[in-house]
């Protein structure tokens, strides 16, 4: 008998917005993500296994940085 489990994270865009690049310094558009993580058994995701996470991503040069509340908010 086989058993395939495993974890997987998926990404879930929440919205945009234009401002400056802190990493880069670009003025361009910021996308805020979502990332949960989720156990998997034989490929359906079950339940999660950690606190959604939410990131600021740089269209321009593509880094991505943890996301303040102010920014949730204004979401």
């Amino acid at each position: 008998m086989f058993l395939i489990f495993g974890f997987r994270s998926k990404d879930k865009i929440v919205g945009s917005r234009i401002g400056r690049c802190e990493v880069c310094g670009a003025t361009a558009a910021q996308t805020l993500v979502k990332r949960s993580t989720k156990f998997s058994l034989f490929f359906i995701p079950l339940f999660p296994v950690r606190p959604a996470r939410h990131f600021v991503v740089c269209t321009n040069c593509g880094r991505s940085r943890g996301a303040m509340r102010e920014e949730l908010v204004a979401a």
